[in-house]
């Protein structure tokens, strides 16, 4: 008996300028998030604010514009590319009669069907966790309208959500546990490459900049890569050969590739993850992977740069990769694929290649050689 299709829910995107310089006034990124997580957006609606509404976001005339695009749309939820608080989320949710979500939620649901490793699961119910523990009032409102009998102190509706923000707490206590003892597990495999004298570079860059493809084409493994957000949650290490020195000893290296970041990544995503991006503080090298066909790649930059500051990496030695260099534009594509890139003002090295078609790649290969050579 055949399956039925799955439904993808019709969504509106929402979002507002608040005078930010990296606002996208097409919503392009939180659409591609919201097809990612398996949503469809069928339109989309922009407006300007000196600062958020505190009860609606957009404000009750926005909100009411919204509402009637829905009906004419056909829409069932509505997406929002900023983060709601949980009081805006609730008084939305009411306004519009329907399922209200921001950025947040829809980069944890990404992460949740993604995370394939049991640390990656870990990591992804800590954010979902401390996300949810926001939001108890929105979650139990059917219980808040409960009464207590006389002479209660509260009804059963307050013990309900007191008795879930307990469970809560104390299921982010278990799984922060647990998050230790795979941070421990990776600090002794970390221990034991230093001991071997093994240097360790870290792929970082912009979600969807091609860090699997190039990872890939590296050191052969069959990690998964698409071209989507979000494709690689789990970190993966394997050691690279780049050649051997004049003693004929081989030099390698452990490279691995890393969750990709993107715009305004959650704080609890940042923390939750902190065993995954320890990778790339601990690292000698980072392969700084830009996606240089991409209109935004500038901005996308200097995303990269305020995470790796976030999470004390940005002062780790980088070479710039700018990698989809067969999607770029003739008359944009280099004369050279080598060079210099000025970044926070420090000239770093500089590459462009393709990850798919192998352009670019024996020229890294000698770079790294290059650069492990100066390291020994």
């Amino acid at each position: 008996m055949a399956q039925k299709p799955t439904e993808i829910t019709p969504v509106i995107l929402v979002g507002v300028d608040l005078g930010e310089p990296n606002f996208d006034l097409d919503l392009a990124e939180l659409g591609l998030l919201a097809k990612t997580a398996g949503l469809e957006p069928v339109a989309r609606i922009t407006c300007k604010r000196k600062a958020p509404d505190a009860a609606l976001f957009v404000g009750s005339g926005k909100a009411d514009e919204i509402k009637a695009l829905m009906l004419e749309s056909g829409a069932q939820e509505v997406l929002f590319d900023q983060a709601l608080s949980p009081a805006q989320q609730r008084n939305l949710e009411r306004h519009l009669e329907c399922a209200v979500n921001d950025r947040t939620l829809l980069i944890l649901e990404i992460f949740g069907q993604r995370a394939r490793s049991f640390e990656g699961k870990l990591q992804v119910e800590l954010a979902r966790l401390q996300y949810l523990s926001t939001r108890l009032v929105r979650r139990w409102s059917h219980l808040e309208r409960q009464k207590g009998g006389i002479g209660n102190r509260g009804g059963p509706g307050e013990t309900q959500i007191e008795l879930d923000r307990r469970m809560i707490t104390e299921s982010i206590t278990r799984t922060k546990a647990r998050l230790v003892t795979v941070k421990k597990q990776r600090n002794t495999q970390r221990r034991q490459r230093e001991r071997t004298g093994t240097l360790a570079i870290s792929l970082v860059g912009y979600t969807n900049a091609g860090k699997s493809s190039l990872f890939n084409a590296l050191v052969k493994a069959k990690t998964y890569a698409a071209d989507q957000l979000f494709a690689t949650l789990d970190t993966t290490t394997r050691q690279l050969y780049l050649g051997a020195d004049q003693a004929g000893r081989a030099l390698q290296v452990a490279l691995s590739d890393t969750v990709g970041f993107i715009r305004d990544l959650p704080h609890g995503l940042v923390d939750a993850f902190e065993a995954t991006l320890q990778e790339a503080c601990e690292a000698d090298l980072l392969l700084h992977v830009i996606d240089a066909a991409s209109p935004h790649h500038i901005e996308q930059i200097a995303q990269v740069q305020k995470v790796l500051t976030e999470i004390g990496a940005v002062d780790i030695a980088q070479m710039l990769i700018f990698n989809k260099w067969d999607a770029m534009p003739l008359d944009t594509r280099p004369t050279a694929l080598s060079g210099q890139f000025e970044l926070d003002g420090l000239a770093l090295p500089r590459l462009y290649v393709s990850a798919t078609l192998g352009v670019g790649i024996p020229e890294l290969r000698a770079m790294l050689l290059d650069w492990v050579k100066s390291q020994l």
